[in-house]
């Protein structure tokens, strides 16, 4: 198991996730989104529009690129000790 926080994923806090994979964290950061989405929170607001701003980059590389270095940081964090 490893963890990654919201701001290491793009996000607005230091909101902790736990998860085996990259999948199932990036899964966990989204509905933390969702949630924070439907809280109206500004600070997750600006997040997610800087995320849009890179899905809708005219570089459509931009995304693959930011998805893959945070999946490669992902994996090199080490297992936690439960």
């Amino acid at each position: 198991m490893k963890s990654m926080t919201c701001k290491q994923l793009g996000g607005a806090c230091d909101v902790e996730f736990k998860a085996n994979s990259f999948e199932e964290i990036s899964e966990m950061s989204k509905q933390h989104g969702m949630e924070m989405f439907q809280k109206k929170d500004q600070a997750h607001l600006d997040a997610m529009h800087k995320m849009r701003t890179r899905m809708s980059s005219p570089d459509s590389k931009a995304m693959i690129k930011w998805m893959t270095s945070k999946k490669a940081e992902f994996d090199a964090l080490p297992h936690l000790d439960l």
